[in-house]
């Protein structure tokens, strides 16, 4: 059992698997979710508002939108409503706009609570196999307090700086993922083409130095054409936007990322905008004239389960 008592604000499929690993390590946490059922299947204490866990040292976020986010901090029965109480600390590990992040960080400052923006890379899969990843911005006492918990919950947490700097590495780590993706969807057709097996190329690809643990984790889908959504390029694109914006404000050319930009908003016009961003490859096999079947071999994704 650790020191600090904590809430949870969602218990969506994220929020769920994130909060599990801190409920298992044998933490004091409440739970919150606008479905209360959710809540209730994680089998912790569970409350009716994030209002009723303003007397909780750390409060964890994890929440689909911007308005999702301000609706349960400065919402009505948010949980900076609480005239008595406000906790010590809200982490927000949502995706979220800066401007949002930074609102919500002056209503939490106001009521005398320390505010870290949280944002982490990965999907529920990624987050049971312990290989979750998080950039954190804020106070740096505030990060010193919560980063043992963090560490329950994710295999790297990484201090960047102040304020909402941690919206900005998530956006440059979601244009690096378009930018490898589409690479790789481009060799992957060449080869193909070739006359090579995707699951073949794919395989030396992976046990080579190129070869990493996202380009192993995209490998099914590429092999077996499986894109059952965990990211989609509608999503992709709205970063990449993002992106480009704050290159524009920091005078950073960006030739590469402003090709992918415009190939991630074609992926998606052309049909995908619900699929997986690993459509990328069925565009570049079109572009080239190559007709993709899928091989419908086991794959192994290297997160294991």
């Amino acid at each position: 059992m650790n020191e600090h008592t904590i809430g949870w604000i969602g218990a969506g499929r994220m929020g769920a698997a994130m909060a599990t690993r801190l409920i298992a390590a044998g933490n004091d946490v409440t739970v919150t979710n606008r479905t209360r059922a959710k809540a209730e299947e994680l089998g912790t204490r569970v409350v009716d508002s994030p209002a009723e866990l303003a007397d909780r040292d750390i409060v964890f976020v994890m929440v689909s939108a911007n308005d999702d986010l301000l609706e349960v901090t400065t919402g009505p029965s948010g949980v900076l409503s609480n005239p008595d109480h406000a906790p010590r600390i809200v982490v927000d590990c949502s995706t979220v706009s800066t401007e949002t992040s930074a609102a919500v960080r002056a209503a939490a400052l106001a009521r005398g609570t320390q505010f870290l923006a949280a944002p982490v890379s990965g999907n529920p899969k990624v987050v049971k196999s312990g290989g979750l990843t998080m950039a954190v911005s804020g106070p740096e006492e505030a990060f010193a307090t919560v980063e043992p918990y963090m560490n329950q919950i994710c295999k790297g947490v990484t201090y960047v700086g102040e304020d909402e700097v941690a919206r900005l590495v998530k956006i440059c780590h979601n244009m690096m993922l378009g930018i490898v993706t589409q690479a790789m969807a481009e060799i992957t057709v060449l080869a193909e083409k070739g006359g090579v097996k995707r699951s073949a190329w794919l395989n030396f690809l992976n046990d080579s130095v190129m070869g990493s643990r996202f380009t192993r984790y995209k490998t099914p889908a590429f092999v077996n054409l499986d894109f059952t959504p965990t990211f989609t390029p509608v999503l992709l694109r709205k970063d990449f936007d993002l992106g480009m914006h704050a290159a524009y404000e920091h005078d950073v050319a960006m030739p590469v990322s402003a090709l992918c930009t415009e190939l991630v908003k074609m992926s998606a016009a052309a049909g995908h905008a619900t699929q997986d961003f690993a459509v990328l490859l069925l565009e570049a096999a079109r572009g080239a004239g190559l007709e993709m079947v899928p091989e419908n071999i086991p794959v192994d994704d290297g997160l294991g389960g």
